[in-house]
């Protein structure tokens, strides 16, 4: 029998990416967006899922457990990206992110968790992010809210794991998406203390996504997970430097290595 996958985020970007590789690979696929287009040359189906609004969770859950009486591996992809001054992003702007960033996930796994207990199996991967592992200059909500789900899994990993329930997190960095379409920037206020090293930033970091590598990587990643016995807690998917700051952060001393991120951004 097939196992059923269930992917927010999934209509573009690394949810898209993972749809179509796990679809290639003979799961069945349902992706979500708060709006899905028909595209009958997708090889999964798309769902109606706003990961801020229970109700249309449960709706969501609900249709695809009828058709097709099981959810076998929930993968929490969806996200916004958000970037700012702290003292300068309005906190409408934080709440949002971290709704959906953190408080999103939470929301489908009380959606989802009660059929993976009834059948005593399944698997969850949160889609998090390597900036959630160090609180980035003027990507700091955004690093906190990953920061938040990362640890969330962990503490979700040892409560389900007599329910056969297996948590894992995946951590990627910059990948070629169309992520800062969607992306609350602050604006830069010229006058302002901090809008030389914001603007340097925010150069930066479109510049690292531009750059980035291609999506099906995470994807590829994720098919591997799904194949362990006993999956571990934390993966990584990233270029060598990236997954290499986290080690860095694990063995430097705190101001040398927040001197060298001060470095990297021009601060």
């Amino acid at each position: 029998m097939k196992k059923v996958v269930l992917i927010t985020g999934a209509s573009s970007g690394i949810g898209k990416a993972i749809a179509l590789h796990l679809s290639e690979k003979n799961y069945t696929v349902y992706g979500t967006s708060r709006n899905p287009k028909p595209e009958s040359c997708l090889p999964f189906q798309m769902v109606a899922l706003d990961v801020q609004d229970q109700d249309s969770i449960n709706k969501a859950v609900g249709y695809i457990i009828e058709r097709e009486n099981q959810i076998d591996v929930l993968i929490n992809n969806a996200g916004v990206g958000i970037t700012g001054p702290m003292e300068e992003t309005p906190l409408s702007e934080v709440e949002n992110a971290m709704n959906t960033n953190f408080y999103g996930p939470l929301r489908v796994l009380q959606a989802v968790l009660p059929h993976m207990r009834k059948r005593k199996s399944g698997r969850v991967v949160n889609i998090t992010s390597i900036a959630g592992y160090m609180g980035l200059p003027y990507r700091g909500i955004y690093s906190a809210s990953k920061g938040a789900l990362e640890i969330a899994t962990e503490a979700y990993r040892m409560e389900c794991a007599h329910l056969n329930i297996h948590f894992s997190n995946v951590a990627p960095g910059d990948f070629a998406t169309n992520i800062a379409a969607g992306r609350f920037h602050a604006p830069v206020n010229e006058n302002g203390d901090y809008a030389k090293g914001y603007a340097h930033t925010l150069k930066l970091i479109d510049e690292h996504v531009d750059d980035g590598n291609d999506p099906k990587e995470v994807a590829e990643k994720i098919a591997e997970i799904l194949k362990e016995k006993n999956p571990g807690i934390h993966y990584k998917v990233g270029s060598f430097l990236q997954k290499f700051s986290i080690v860095l952060k694990k063995i430097l001393p705190e101001k040398r290595y927040e001197k060298m991120l001060k470095k990297h951004y021009g601060l």
